[in-house]
């Protein structure tokens, strides 16, 4: 049996644009104490130099926790700053050479939009998919409709047949409310940006989700 690198239970995406009120490391501090168990870094906007500086800033304000960090896209600044991982979208480098570049212990994550998607080789070397976007979001321009709570769960359920070990995360649009019915639909957790990022309390924001979650799983 495969033991899980991560625990996805509560998996913030913490974007520059949507802290509004924190600076992205003390939003990543906050967001810890609250409850979150995973934390990607994502700056669409920024070089390279800028995102190895930032990344690590928010690497130190969460280190003595042991959430793992992440950083998406970009397996450069992933080595470069030594994160624990990447998440890769559909257009960004093909999993199994990150695997390669990144090495057995990194975490490798991958966003799974479609059947097709799900039936794809990356499902092989992946540690997690995030599954959607599940809901309308402002957090990222959205190319295709959301899937809604049904189109996670048939989705989650077609890769469950090849990889019942995997961690299905549910991602966009999610809140405390909405919580509990993809976890009920067969989510190992879920990943949020603005309902923490934007929120003036990311602490309280975070012990919110993580109550909602785990009510739905008690």
């Amino acid at each position: 049996m495969n033991v899980p690198k991560i625990d996805p239970c509560l998996y913030l995406i913490v974007d520059p644009a949507q802290c509004t009120h924190h600076d992205p490391a003390a939003v990543a501090a906050a967001a810890v104490r609250g409850g979150v168990t995973l934390i990607q870094y994502r700056n669409k906007h920024a070089g390279a130099r800028a995102l190895i500086a930032d990344l690590k800033l928010v690497q130190a304000a969460v280190r003595d926790s042991g959430v793992p960090v992440l950083v998406n896209d970009r397996v450069d600044v992933a080595l470069a700053a030594n994160a624990q991982g990447v998440h890769l979208g559909q257009d960004d480098m093909p999993a199994d050479i990150a695997r390669r570049l990144l090495g057995a212990n990194a975490v490798i994550g991958a966003t799974i939009r479609s059947g097709k998607e799900a039936d794809s080789t990356a499902l092989e070397v992946v540690d997690y998919v995030g599954i959607g976007g599940v809901f309308a979001t402002a957090s990222k321009q959205q190319l295709n409709a959301p899937i809604g709570v049904d189109g996670f769960a048939d989705l989650a359920a077609r890769i469950r047949r090849r990889r019942p070990e995997l961690a299905l995360v549910a991602i966009s649009g999610i809140t405390a409310a909405t919580a509990p019915q993809l976890m009920a639909a067969g989510a190992g957790g879920i990943a949020v940006i603005s309902s923490i990022c934007s929120d003036r309390d990311p602490q309280q924001a975070a012990s919110r989700l993580r109550a909602a979650i785990d009510n739905a799983t008690a």
